[in-house]
C-alpha cells in the first residue's frame, strides 16, 4: 500500500504539468502574437521528449530500477520548471520551447517508471483497475492546472502580464524538489522480471504480440486526441459565442472538463471490478465519438457541453489501453512500457495538424480526434481476440 500511495502521488505532478500547457497555449497566442498552429509547438516539444527519452528512460530503469528512475524524471522536471524564472525575463518562444522540453523529458521517466510499476503492484486481473484509481489522481493535476494557470496568466484583463508566467512553475518546481528528497530516502519493492534475452531476440518477440503492436497504435491515437482537444478548448469556448473570455474559459476547462475527467476515472476503475476492461473500454469510446460528432456540428452551449462530456468519456482511455497492452508481458514488461510511452508523441502531432485545419474556425481541426477515437474502438472490438491468440507469451 505504501509504494502505491508514494508512486501515486507522482500522478498528480504530471497531470498539472500537462493541463497547464493549455493554458500557456493561448496565453503565447496573445502574448507573443503566433498563430495557433505556431502555439501548438507548446504540446510538440513536450510530447517530442516522450518520444526522444522514452528508449534511454526504459534502459536507465531496467539498470538501476524504477525508484531511481523516478527521482531522475523528477530532476529534470524541477530544472524546467525553474527554467521558466529566466524565461519570464527574455520572454523568447523558443526559450519557453526548450524548458518545456526538459520537462517532458522528466515526465517521460516519471510515466515510463509509475505506469507499469502501479499495473504490476498486484494481481494482473485488477492491472487496469489499479492503474485507472492511480490515474484518478492524475485528473486532480488536471484540474488545478488550468485553475491555477488561468487565474494567474489570465488575471486582470483576461491577459494576463509577462512576469506572471514564472509563478505556477516556480511553485510547482519547488513541490517536485521535495517530492524527490522524499524518493531518495524511501525505498520502493523493486519487482525483478525474469533475465533478458539478447536485444534483437526480445524485440521480436515482443511485437508479435498483436494486442501489444496494436495497443502502441491506440495509446498513440487517444495521447493525439486527448492533447488535441485540451489544446484548442478555450479557443473552441472562446469562439462558441456564449459570452466567455480567456480566464472563464480555463476556469471552465478546470472545473467542468477536468472535473467530469477525474469522475470518469474513479467510476471507471469501480466499473472495471465488474465488467472486463476491454468491453467498458469500447463503451466509452462510443460515447467520445458521439460527443466528438456534437463538437463538429454544435453551436453555442451545445458544442460546449459536448466537449465537456467528451472529458468524461476519454478519461478511462490511458490507462486501460496501457494496462491491456502489457498485460501477461512477464520480462518484457519494462521494455514495452518503453515503446508505450514513446508513443506519446502523438501529442505532438494532433495539436498542429488540429491548428492547420482550424486556424479560421477552430472546430474544423476536432475531425482530427473523431479519427483517432475510430482508431481506438478498432482496438477495443478485437482486443480479446489478438489477447487470446498472442497467449503463447514467454512467463
Amino acid at each position: 500500500m505504501l509504494p502505491f500511495i508514494l508512486v501515486t502521488s507522482l500522478f498528480f505532478l504530471w497531470g498539472f504539468a500537462h493541463s497547464i500547457l493549455d493554458v500557456l497555449n493561448k496565453h503565447f497566442q496573445e502574448v507573443l502574437v503566433i498563430s495557433k498552429a505556431k502555439s501548438a509547438m507548446v504540446q510538440a516539444v513536450v510530447y517530442g521528449g516522450y518520444f526522444l527519452m522514452a528508449i534511454p528512460a526504459g534502459r536507465f530503469i531496467r539498470r538501476y530500477g524504477y525508484r531511481k528512475g523516478v527521482v531522475l524524471g523528477l530532476l529534470l522536471y524541477a530544472f524546467g520548471a525553474f527554467l521558466f524564472i529566466p524565461g519570464s525575463k527574455i520572454m523568447s518562444f523558443n526559450f519557453f520551447l526548450f524548458s518545456l522540453f526538459i520537462i517532458g523529458c522528466g515526465l517521460t521517466c516519471l510515466e515510463t517508471a509509475a505506469n507499469p510499476y502501479v499495473t504490476v503492484l498486484g494481481e494482473p486481473e485488477t492491472g487496469a483497475s489499479r492503474l485507472n484509481l492511480a490515474q484518478s489522481f492524475n485528473g486532480l493535476g488536471w484540474i488545478l492546472g488550468p485553475l491555477v494557470g488561468g487565474l494567474v496568466l489570465f488575471s486582470g484583463n483576461g491577459s494576463g502580464n509577462d512576469s506572471d508566467i514564472a509563478l505556477p512553475y516556480l511553485g510547482i518546481g519547488c513541490v517536485v524538489v521535495l517530492v524527490a528528497f522524499l524518493f531518495m530516502r524511501v525505498r520502493l519493492p523493486e519487482i525483478q522480471d525474469a533475465d533478458e534475452e539478447s536485444v534483437a531476440f526480445v524485440k521480436k518477440k515482443l511485437w508479435r504480440h498483436a494486442h501489444f503492436s496494436m495497443g502502441v497504435l491506440a495509446l498513440f491515437c487517444y495521447v493525439a486526441a486527448q492533447t488535441g482537444i485540451n489544446s484548442f478548448f478555450i479557443n473552441y469556448v472562446t469562439e462558441a459565442s456564449i459570452g466567455m473570455d480567456n480566464r472563464d474559459a480555463s476556469l471552465l476547462l478546470s472545473f467542468g472538463g477536468m472535473g467530469l475527467f477525474m469522475v470518469g476515472r474513479l467510476s471507471g476503475s469501480s466499473l472495471m471490478k465488474r465488467i472486463p476492461a476491454e468491453r467498458l473500454l469500447l463503451y466509452f469510446v462510443g460515447g467520445a465519438l458521439l460527443c466528438i460528432g456534437g463538437v463538429i456540428t454544435g453551436m453555442g452551449w451545445i458544442g460546449v457541453i459536448a466537449l465537456f462530456c467528451c472529458y468524461l468519456f476519454e478519461s478511462i482511455m490511458f490507462p486501460t489501453i496501457f494496462a491491456l497492452a502489457i498485460r501477461q508481458l512477464g520480462q518484457h514488461t519494462k521494455r514495452a512500457s518503453s515503446y508505450l510511452i514513446m508513443s506519446i508523441v502523438g501529442g505532438a502531432i494532433a495539436p498542429v495538424l488540429m491548428g492547420l485545419c482550424g486556424e479560421q474556425e477552430i472546430r474544423n481541426g476536432f475531425y482530427i480526434p473523431l479519427l483517432c477515437f475510430i482508431v481506438i474502438g478498432v482496438y477495443s472490438v478485437f482486443y480479446k481476440k489478438w489477447f487470446t491468440r498472442d497467449d503463447t507469451v514467454l512467463r
